[in-house]
């Protein structure tokens, strides 16, 4: 029997193995040696690996992954975690204009080889300024990497392929998702960044989305299912780069597709997907695309008035009637 794992327990053993299979592996954070992280996810690696491995750090930002950085670039592979994404805003500069550019800037003699864990969504009533999704900063950033797992098997993968990456990724983690439970392999699993995955088959309409909302894409489609709609369910994992070619297919053979995100939908992740797919799959639509996505209003704490600026199943279930009316 497929033995099965939480999401945060997946995490941590992709994090162990990289650091057994290769003493480079570092671990920068806040909290995150004998606390184990606001989350838990490198709760015992110290006790493993030892403090020298396992860093805390003071609580600035820009100053640790400024470290992280630098050691990236004189040979560490270092893996940062930042308490909450909304924070990275105040390591944008390092992020930006450094991590993601020396690489081009001094060209084969530099790489960047770090990873950026952000925990990220809402859903648990933390409010404005720990609940945002902010995804779509990064995509339109040269030199960076984004991904962004739904499935504890994913998340090992991806943040095992993460870690030997060249380049600086930033790996999206929902907070949602850390209780969640599935099957995860056992040893070495590598996911390889830019493929999406196609978690439900269907030929009557393709509802594209990532991360925590794959919940609800896949609710709506059980529900669609039961008025005989059969719905192609795609997961992007992979924000930067995108699988065009997995995207296109699908639309051109569905003719009709709903994109969801939980981030905001004004300049939102999956505004750049629809223009992907209008680009390569036009003359095989039968109907408008869909884009669901985030209210355009900062998080409130009150558990009602969060949950209105989030897209739901109803809401997709709603909009595969109207465009297959």
């Amino acid at each position: 029997m497929e033995r099965e794992l939480f999401t945060s327990w997946a995490l941590r053993e992709a994090l162990a193995q990289e650091m057994r299979r290769d003493e480079t592996v570092v671990l920068l954070g806040e909290d995150i040696a004998e606390y184990g992280g606001a989350f838990k996810v490198t709760e015992g690696l110290v006790h493993e690996f030892g403090p020298t491995r396992v860093r805390n750090t003071p609580i600035s930002e820009n100053g640790f992954v400024g470290v992280a950085v630098g050691a990236a670039m004189t040979g560490l592979r270092p893996v940062t975690e930042i308490m909450f994404m909304d924070f990275v805003a105040l390591a944008m500069d390092q992020l930006v204009n450094h991590a993601a550019k020396f690489h081009y800037i001094y060209g084969d003699g530099v790489t960047v080889p770090m990873v950026l864990r952000l925990p990220a969504g809402g859903g648990r009533g933390y409010g404005a300024t720990h609940s945002q999704t902010l995804d779509s900063w990064f995509i339109s950033v040269p030199g960076l990497k984004v991904v962004a797992p739904w499935s504890p098997a994913d998340a090992k993968g991806l943040l095992t392929a993460a870690i030997r990456d060249d380049n600086p990724v930033v790996f999206i983690e929902h907070k949602l998702l850390y209780p969640a439970k599935g099957p995860v392999p056992e040893g070495e699993h590598v996911v390889e960044i830019g493929k999406a995955n196609r978690v439900r088959e269907g030929s009557d309409l393709t509802i594209i989305s990532y991360s925590k909302m794959m919940d609800e894409a896949l609710r709506a489609a059980d529900a669609l299912a039961e008025a005989g709609v059969e719905c192609d369910v795609i997961d992007l994992r992979s924000l930067q780069p995108l699988d065009d070619e997995t995207l296109a297919e699908s639309v051109a053979r569905t003719g009709r597709a709903i994109l969801i995100e939980e981030g905001v939908r004004q300049g939102g992740v999956m505004a750049e997907v629809a223009c992907r797919v209008m680009e390569a799959a036009f003359d095989y639509l039968e109907a408008p695309l869909i884009r669901l996505g985030g209210g355009f209003a900062p998080i409130p704490c009150a558990e009602g008035l969060e949950r209105t600026l989030m897209p739901t199943a109803a809401d997709v279930v709603a909009a595969a009637h109207s465009i297959l009316a």
